[in-house]
């Protein structure tokens, strides 16, 4: 069974089904997290690509603290894998973040720590800020099988008040709230 089939009445996650795939495999492993991280896809031929880039197999084992050789088997393996192939060759970056740039082009990053598992997280945050006009340029939330601390990022326009922070808190699927300007 793997990702988007049902295993005993449940669906299993993408990452959980990758690492079982690669479970004695660490370095593998390491450069397959790196793959997802970065929307990295393995093409017909093997080769690795970013969008339309190819990713050398020597940039990317340094980046996963590996050999290029190991780089270069785990996308043989993606590649003769029929499930690992399904998902490794339709993958593509999300694309660049805004939050490390958010006071250079007028914005606030607000980040919100949640329970990344609970239904609705998004949906109550944003319609707080609707409600106050404010607007989102971005939203980024971690998959909580990759991240340890999965939070949702949102890169809004302009500055964000005391009293949209305050009633973000009040929110009893928020556990914290960071700004940054």
């Amino acid at each position: 069974m793997f990702a988007g089939t049902k295993a005993k009445g449940k669906l299993r996650g993408l990452w959980p089904s990758i690492e079982r795939e690669f479970a004695r495999q660490g370095s593998r492993l390491m450069v397959v997290r790196k793959m997802i991280e970065y929307g990295i896809r393995v093409s017909d031929e093997g080769k690795l690509f970013v969008g339309g880039l190819e990713v050398d197999y020597s940039a990317l084992a340094r980046d996963a603290g590996t050999d290029r050789r190991v780089v270069k088997q785990t996308a043989a393996k993606i590649r003769a894998h029929p499930f690992l192939f399904s998902v490794f060759s339709g993958v593509t970056p999300v694309g660049a973040s805004l939050l490390n740039v958010v006071s250079s082009i007028g914005c606030s990053a607000i980040i919100i720590e949640a329970d990344p598992r609970a239904a609705g997280v998004i949906s109550r945050v944003t319609g707080v800020l609707a409600k106050h006009g404010i607007v989102v340029r971005q939203a980024l939330a971690d998959d909580p099988d990759m991240v340890k601390d999965a939070n949702l990022t949102l890169i809004v326009e302009g500055a964000v008040g005391g009293s949209v922070i305050s009633e973000l808190e009040g929110l009893e699927t928020v556990r914290g709230i960071t700004v940054r300007k």
